[in-house]
């Protein structure tokens, strides 16, 4: 079949932005708890943060590159998008969560409504906490503006007279200490039976002026800026990658700026001056009615007293029929796969299963990546003692795990220590993949048992992310896996793999190929021809332009995809047989699952399980793995609880349109999440 009609895409940077469009609509219902529809607005703020870090710094260097289609009208768009979002953020937070909060007598208390105790308790706050931390700068000649740290919060200010030198330098910078609590609970017998809290801004812009005697401040506002955060290393020119990512994160928080963010009511002649400071155009500042940084807002969140405004604790099942408790794993393993679907169950059995292999001295071996496991990790742990009882274990870190290195390079070094041999995946490339291995010697032979997964080997994000992990002791996969360290270790050709696919040698072509076989089937008559996508993001056009192909051939494709998607559904005659899902719920939507089928046959369809979405940089940048779920009990159990559920979802579920903008399906009716949730309580 011919290419599809010609198609604009849809903008990757404007679809990250109407994925967090949809994630603050959360903070909007009423059927979510109070405490975590403000928590929705804080993860809005984390994410536009890391956006900004990001995202949009790669627009502005594109712009720059003659080679690049990135137009400034491109990088305009897309800020007026992040304005009008960060504006519709605040008001959420100010007319609709502030005064429920209120209602249930959880107040931010600002300076003007503290009565006298409370402004006596403050005081004394800040004498004995803060200002002993504090650094009021003065500008002249000999104190220039200062380097200001990505995302590190400030007060700029306009004083009045003249400093103790007769001079009139008029403005001063003073630093809001990173150590301190940004949230502070005011005692109860101050609190008037609510819970009353005062943030740290609060209690600075209440004794300002004390910093400068003898002055009075005209004018203030508190400021961030963030900077360009990705670090660059040449890695072609470099000896020794730890060492040159070590050096980097040093000048990480001192990228280039490109956005500055004010309260309000900040001066045009302060926010003018810091944008000269700062390089940087009007267009980049973003006035915001309310705390700059909602993201510290965790913290009241946290310290809040009211278990009825959380979402009711779940606990993850054990899979007690398929994995009894207390028994190995390895036993288990052999008598068949067991499949773990997280946070719906326990991510312990995969910490259990490497718990085993350290003590059992038939281990002789264990292999494992590392992408994010968190600053501490008993995974970890498990490998340093597995080294230090004297088996084998090979570490493959990825060094360049965006803002998690350092954490990452912590754990190297640990493990080189004790005597694991680390390596740092392929130059040029991220290992993305998600593998543990474990050798064994039985009755003379050797046996491998391995843990393939779509999500990371952090056992506190697996029960907050959804994901599918496998525990196998399948020959062919297990074979598979260790072909793959031996790949990142050796950097030999590569082979193709028994079961597996790899990215970036076959993963794109044989998904591109299996588009095909579905459209040559559609266009044969097989009125069953389908495609199922549940992936993160759909960025890549050669993939985009293979599902439109399938669509347009006949085959109903139905893509369920949680963040940016560049594919514009529902176009006539183009894109009108595609389907495009985002579920936005409790839990963040992970899990990469892709279905094909094009006849009715058992060996008519397909279904792999996936650590890559389809994005151009995970399919030719990255290490990648994606595996078939041959076991027809294990992919009838996937197809159940991994896609039907959300192709039926009709409270999270979003319906993006062909201009990229979503509406939400419904606000009642059913959830995928809230019924895994159920399934899996009720046992």
């Amino acid at each position: 079949m011919t290419d599809p009609t010609p198609l604009k895409l849809l903008n990757r940077e404007q679809a990250i932005l109407e994925f967090n469009r949809r994630v603050l609509a959360q903070a909007q219902r009423e059927d979510v708890p109070l405490l975590e529809r403000l928590r929705y607005v804080c993860i809005v703020s984390s994410n536009l943060d890391e956006f900004f870090e990001v995202r949009f710094a790669d627009m502005l260097e594109a712009v720059r590159d003659p080679l690049s289609t990135m137009t400034s009208q491109d990088v305009d768009r897309v800020g007026r998008a992040a304005h009008t979002l960060i504006d519709e953020q605040y008001l959420i937070f100010n007319e609709q969560l502030t005064p429920l909060l209120r209602k249930r007598r959880i107040v931010v208390l600002n300076h003007a409504d503290r009565d006298e105790p409370q402004r006596h308790w403050v005081a004394k706050y800040f004498e004995r906490e803060v200002r002993p931390l504090l650094v009021p700068v003065g500008l002249d000649p000999a104190h220039p503006f200062p380097q200001v740290a990505n995302k590190s919060l400030h007060f700029i200010m306009r004083l009045s007279g003249k400093d103790a030198f007769g001079r009139d330098n008029r403005i001063a910078i003073v630093k809001v200490p990173r150590v301190l609590p940004r949230v502070i609970k005011l005692p109860a017998n101050l609190s008037e039976g609510r819970q009353a809290f005062v943030l740290l801004t609060s209690v600075i812009r209440a004794h300002l002026e004390e910093l400068f005697p003898g002055r009075k401040v005209e004018a203030f506002s508190q400021f961030r800026v963030t900077r360009d955060s990705d670090l660059e290393v040449d890695e072609e020119e470099i000896a020794n990658l730890r060492h040159a990512l070590r050096s980097g994160l040093t000048t990480r928080h001192f990228g280039r700026a490109v956005r500055l963010e004010v309260v309000n009511t900040c001066p045009a002649e302060l926010s003018e001056f810091l944008l000269e400071q700062f390089g940087l155009p009007n267009a980049a500042l973003y006035r915001v009615n309310g705390p700059v940084n909602l993201v510290r807002l965790n913290e009241l969140i946290d310290q809040t007293d009211a278990p009825a405004l959380r979402f009711k604790p779940f606990e993850p099942a054990w899979p007690t029929g398929r994995l009894p408790r207390h028994k190995s794993i390895f036993e288990k393993l052999k008598k068949g796969d067991v499949l773990l679907h997280h946070p719906f169950e326990s991510f312990d059995p995969v910490v259990q299963m490497l718990r085993e292999a350290v003590v059992d001295p038939e281990v002789l071996a264990i292999k494992q990546t590392i992408y994010r496991t968190g600053a501490k990790s008993e995974l970890m742990d498990l490998l340093i003692e597995a080294a230090r009882r004297g088996k084998e274990v090979m570490a493959v870190v990825e060094l360049k795990a965006r803002f998690d290195e350092e954490a990452n390079i912590n754990w190297a070094e640990r493990l080189e220590a004790v005597g694991a041999q680390v390596v740092y995946g392929i130059v040029g490339y991220k290992t993305h993949a998600k593998l543990l291995l474990i050798t064994r010697r039985e009755n003379g032979k050797l046996r491998r048992y391995g843990h393939v997964s779509t999500g990371n080997y952090n056992p506190k994000t697996a029960r907050l992310y959804t994901d599918l992990g496998l525990l196998t002791a399948d020959a062919d996969l297990t074979a598979d896996a260790d072909s793959v360290f031996r790949q990142l270790a050796s950097l030999g050709k590569f082979k193709a793999l028994r079961r597996m696919l790899l990215a970036p040698f076959n993963m794109h072509s044989r998904m591109l190929e299996l588009l095909t076989q579905v459209e040559a089937a559609a266009l044969a008559g097989y009125k069953g021809a389908r495609v199922v996508v549940k992936i993160n993001a759909l960025t890549d056009a050669e993939l985009i332009h293979g599902l439109l192909r399938t669509a347009q051939a006949g085959a109903k494709v139905d893509l369920i995809v949680r963040g940016a998607c560049m594919l514009p559904p529902g176009l006539p005659g183009v894109s009108d047989n595609i389907v495009v899902r985002s579920v936005v719920g409790r839990f963040l939507e992970h899990t990469r699952v892709l279905y094909f089928r094009w006849a009715d046959a058992d060996d008519g369809e397909a279904l792999f399980l996936s650590s890559a979405d389809w994005m151009s940089r995970n399919m030719f940048r990255r290490i990648e793995v994606a595996w078939p779920v041959q076991d027809a009990r294990l992919r009838q159990r996937v197809i159940d609880e991994a896609l039907q559920p959300y192709l039926h979802d009709t409270m999270d579920a979003w319906q993006l349109g062909p201009d990229g903008r979503s509406a939400r399906i419904s606000d009642s009716g059913v959830s995928a999440q809230q019924a895994l949730m159920r399934r899996y309580s009720e046992g």
